[in-house]
């Protein structure tokens, strides 16, 4: 009877040795023809948080046309005078930083610096975030403090640490620039300069920078052959396993929501409390709005610090449950109340290396080659 039990102990362990260390089976050719069926109802359920609203969630999938406010409609005019005054260097003190140079149409639309440089070669405290696709956004910058593209053009005009020119007198300079006169009349009926009108015409470009179709756009609407079987399993990582999909959902991979993903960097010199400090709500201390995933490749390095320098490193962060370390030295101080609680829907995923390759494979596949645009003339 011995000689009966140990072999069949022995082969129960490794039958439970090849549960764990091996991935699960999935069928490849099956995922590869529900994802690019071209319609959304057949895909596998997503694996969802308890935290994330069931009602409200909208899968990733193509991004729709761009939506322009009814105050601020689109006109073609009205675009290229945007485009003209996001490179004008001449809205700042300096006369030397334009919005285009910490957003560089060659760089990912952003400046691929861990912090951008402003006036005097200051450097700001946060990466600058990427304004492709921003038209989708729902609220502007890491910590949301600008509601609307017309509003967030006004922010980095008056920050001292970027463009540190007073308002007024960044409209006086533009009415004083001749050249501009007949681009005012096309765009807004007469030559009359004014902070709302600048504010309306750089958002009107900035809500024409969009992405083309991505090899992710195409294999969804029904190019089976677009993803390699590596980008198949990422893809049903993501809405799976990995748990992307409870903060990367949507058409724009963003739920346009704040979490914190536990980078508050709490007690150190880069410490950033986010959202807190525009609602100054202690429930938001350590919230950032979540980043678009699209053209994500091309927008690096990432996080609202800047401080991971491949994607790699992020998926790492985020498998290993992003542990922030406890803030033992300032439990009972007068910064108690201020410690951050990171996001319950983060946890350990335990993904192996072949599924963290798979996963990487497929959050490629959502960004597109750089595009060079024509730099305008400026008006003189």
């Amino acid at each position: 009877m011995k000689k009966v039990v140990f072999p069949v102990l022995f082969l129960l362990s490794l039958t439970a040795y090849k549960n764990i260390e091996e991935p699960e089976y999935i069928d490849i050719p099956e995922l590869r023809k529900l994802y690019s069926s071209g319609d959304v109802s057949l895909w596998p359920a997503p694996e969802l948080h308890e935290n994330v609203d069931k009602n409200t969630f909208q899968d990733i999938g193509v991004l729709p046309g761009v939506t322009y406010p009814d105050y601020n409609p689109y006109s073609k005019e009205k675009e290229s005078l945007g485009k003209i005054l996001f490179f004008d260097p001449r809205l700042s003190k300096s006369g030397q930083i334009a919005c285009a140079s910490c957003h560089n149409p060659e760089l990912g639309w952003t400046d691929n610096l861990t912090r951008s440089f402003g006036h005097d070669r200051q450097t700001g405290k946060r990466n600058s975030m990427t304004i492709l696709n921003s038209g989708y956004a729902k609220t502007l910058f890491w910590d949301g403090r600008a509601s609307s593209l017309e509003d967030q053009a006004q922010f980095p005009i008056g920050d001292p640490l970027e463009m540190n020119e007073k308002l007024t007198l960044a409209v006086d300079k533009i009415a004083k620039i001749k050249g501009y006169n007949s681009l005012f009349t096309e765009a807004f009926g007469d030559k009359k300069v004014t902070q709302e009108r600048i504010q309306y015409a750089i958002a009107t470009f900035e809500r024409s920078i969009n992405s083309p179709k991505s090899k992710f756009d195409q294999f969804v609407s029904g190019k089976s052959d677009a993803y390699t079987d590596s980008q198949v399993k990422g893809m049903h990582l993501f809405r799976t396993k990995a748990q992307c999909i409870n903060c990367h959902n949507t058409p724009y991979f963003s739920d346009n929501q704040f979490h914190n993903d536990g980078q508050t960097l709490f007690g150190t010199k880069n410490e950033d409390f986010g959202r807190y400090n525009v609602t100054k709500d202690v429930k938001d201390i350590g919230k950032f709005r979540t980043p678009t995933l699209r053209e994500a490749v091309n927008t690096k390095p990432w996080m609202h610090h800047g401080h991971f320098p491949s994607l790699l490193d992020v998926v790492e962060l985020y498998n290993l449950g992003n542990p922030s370390p406890i803030q033992k030295k300032y439990l009972g101080t007068a910064r108690d109340s201020l410690i951050p609680k990171a996001d319950p829907m983060l946890k350990k995923l335990d993904l192996s290396k072949e599924e963290i390759t798979d996963l990487l494979a497929f959050i490629e596949t959502l960004s597109t080659p750089t595009r060079r645009i024509m730099t305008p003339t400026l008006p003189q």
